[in-house]
């Protein structure tokens, strides 16, 4: 009966496929859309709310901006381009940076799309949604991480190393991570190396592991900031907040003690530390 029943479903998935997509967005006036699965699939719903962060808002990752932004203007011209996994430390500006992409590069045709973990399984189903539009879509995955378990793992890995990103040449794939390999790493998986031939070989557990992000061609590296450099982006967002509010609260040498209190009390040094930082001192003057 199961058996049955899931025929069932792919016959009325594929029937739906060759039906016009009267309910898609306009991509003609849509930046982003969100994939959100349903019974028989899923559909592309327009982004109710966009973000807009410029490049020129990220501060102290200027070879990050570099690298993607020199790897998105590939894929925008047609060249050769890679999947992209940027990893590192929270409150960075993984996230930002694919944001401030979409601004950056939206007149020249580049979209967003925005696809949750559980439903990576569905990536060769957005791939074929969207492969004869005259628009550059990066699939945006945020926060990817996997439990060793994780089912999920194994639908993204499955995708990554398939034909059907070959062939979408108007699709890429961008994740974001805490993890530079997106799963939990043992100290016990590391001692099964060994030695063969003069030559060091990874465990089998360690090698599953890293094979999932060597299928992301371009690694970028996000790191804690240093004091300098959180205190020059905090300085940059209480004039940018300030301006935007016509407050007083110019940065100063109060601001400047106030801006490492705060960073102390939250144990991080981040672009996000800093611009909570100016929400609060620009904020607090706002209202005398």
């Amino acid at each position: 009966m199961q058996t049955l029943l899931a025929d069932v479903a792919e016959l009325v998935r594929r029937a739906l496929r060759l039906l016009p997509a009267s309910d898609g967005p306009d991509w003609a006036s849509t930046p982003a859309a969100v994939w959100r699965p349903e019974t028989l699939g899923g559909r592309l719903m327009a982004h109710p709310d966009i973000d807009r962060i410029r490049m020129d808002d990220l501060k102290c990752i200027d070879d990050q901006k570099a690298a993607l932004a020199r790897n998105t203007r590939q894929f925008l011209a047609g060249a050769p381009a890679n999947n992209a996994l940027l990893w590192g430390a929270r409150g960075t500006g993984k996230s930002s940076l694919i944001h401030a992409l979409l601004d950056a590069f939206y007149p020249e045709g580049l979209r967003l799309i925005e696809v949750d973990k559980l439903s990576l399984a569905k990536l060769p189903d957005i791939a074929l949604t969207i492969r004869d539009l005259p628009y550059r879509f990066i699939v945006f995955c945020d926060d990817l991480s996997f439990e060793a378990d994780d089912p999920s793992y194994k639908a993204l890995k499955s995708a990554l190393e398939g034909s059907i990103f070959r062939s979408s040449e108007n699709l890429l794939i961008y994740a974001t991570s805490n993890r530079r390999h997106l799963v939990p790493e043992y100290m016990s998986e590391n001692e099964q190396a060994r030695f063969q031939g003069g030559e060091l070989h990874q465990s089998e557990a360690v090698e599953e592991k890293i094979s999932l992000s060597d299928r992301f061609g371009l690694w970028l590296s996000f790191y804690p900031f240093k004091q300098d450099d959180y205190l020059s982006v905090a300085e940059y967002w209480v004039g940018e907040l300030s301006r935007k509010f016509e407050t007083e609260a110019a940065w100063s040498d109060e601001a400047r003690a106030e801006a490492l209190r705060w960073a102390l009390a939250r144990g991080v040094r981040s672009g996000r530390t800093a611009q909570h930082f100016a929400r609060h001192w620009v904020g607090s003057r706002a209202i005398g």
